[in-house]
């Protein structure tokens, strides 16, 4: 086991001294000792270790501690890791593990764990199998008995979720929009109607088209929030309506950062309406003729309302389906 974390260094304080960095380590529990000795990273383990998303001080002792004593640490990048583990004075041996290679990358290092090895895997930033390189090594290792251990710390899109300001009691995190158009508009269309806040990741070049996608399929009153450079120098939240949001970014020359996209959930009233819009003008004049005793033509007026359509445009899918 390396003796990084233990040995003698110096750090200043304000006001103060030269104090020896061992003077000022917290006491060791000795009724919490033997548990976590069961958490350090010299066992034989696959440890998934959150490093932050943007500002270095959001990191854990517990994953500072696993990161400075474990034998490997598999990188999606090590150029951006060692920026991380040079800021903390760690010396671990770094080995890339990315996309492009994490099949063969894989093999290899849950070979090294069942010889013997402990290893940590990072992403960029983050969580580790978040929308980021993961899943194949973490399920190769759970199949080859390897433990799995994960070290929390920072989530981008948990951070945007809480700050938001919209609903957080029932959520669901979709990765990153699809790239291309037609099928962000088929993921935007079948949130249409959630009772569920909706988070996504976007690349900023991307983040104007698709809330005007937003805008379009979802409505301008839907609440959104873009969350840009979350616990970085120019944190960002735009909040408000779909429509608002979306003229302040176009009156922007360009965006930068990474960005979260938070969609609120369907409103009643929304998601009613939205449902009628499922059946075909014909049912559904059928059915208001039916429950508000109205004529053919004023229930097809109203319809056209319901939808946004023009009343001949109503009338013309009418006749089709007739």
């Amino acid at each position: 086991m390396k003796d990084a974390g233990r040995k003698l260094g110096e750090c200043k304080t304000a006001g103060a001294e030269t104090v020896p960095r061992e003077v000022i380590q917290p006491e060791v529990n000795p009724k919490t000792a033997a548990l976590e000795r069961v958490a350090l990273a010299p066992e034989p383990a696959l440890y998934l270790v959150a490093t932050p998303i943007g500002n270095l001080e959001d990191i854990t002792l517990r994953a500072l501690r696993v990161l400075r004593e474990v034998d490997l640490i598999a990188c999606e990048d090590t150029r951006q890791t060692q920026k991380l583990l040079n800021h903390y004075g760690i010396a671990t041996r770094t080995i890339s593990y990315h996309e492009h290679n994490e099949m063969t990358r894989a093999a290899q290092l849950v070979k090294e764990m069942q010889e013997g090895a402990s290893v940590a895997l990072v992403t960029d930033a983050g969580m580790p199998g978040i929308s980021d390189p993961g899943f194949r090594l973490i399920s190769l290792a759970i199949r080859h008995h390897v433990p799995v251990v994960p070290i929390p710390g920072a989530s981008a899109f948990l951070a945007a979720l809480v700050a938001s300001g919209l609903p957080t009691d029932s959520f669901r995190f979709s990765g990153f929009l699809p790239a291309k158009r037609g099928e962000r508009r088929a993921a935007l269309e079948a949130i249409r109607t959630s009772p569920r806040t909706q988070v996504f990741y976007e690349a900023p070049h991307r983040i104007v088209e698709a809330l005007s996608d937003a805008v379009e399929i979802l409505g301008k009153d839907r609440h959104v929030v873009i969350a840009r450079e979350v616990t970085k120098l120019h944190e960002e939240f735009l909040r408000g309506r779909a429509g608002e949001v979306l003229e302040t970014l176009k009156s922007r020359d360009g965006v930068k950062g990474e960005i979260t996209l938070l969609i609120g959930k369907a409103e009643e009233a929304e998601a009613q309406v939205v449902g009628a819009a499922r059946v075909s003008v014909r049912q559904r004049v059928e059915r208001i003729m039916a429950e508000e005793k109205l004529d053919e033509k004023a229930a097809l007026k109203k319809v056209a309302k319901e939808r946004g359509i023009s009343k001949s445009e109503a009338y013309r899918e009418l006749q089709r389906s007739k």
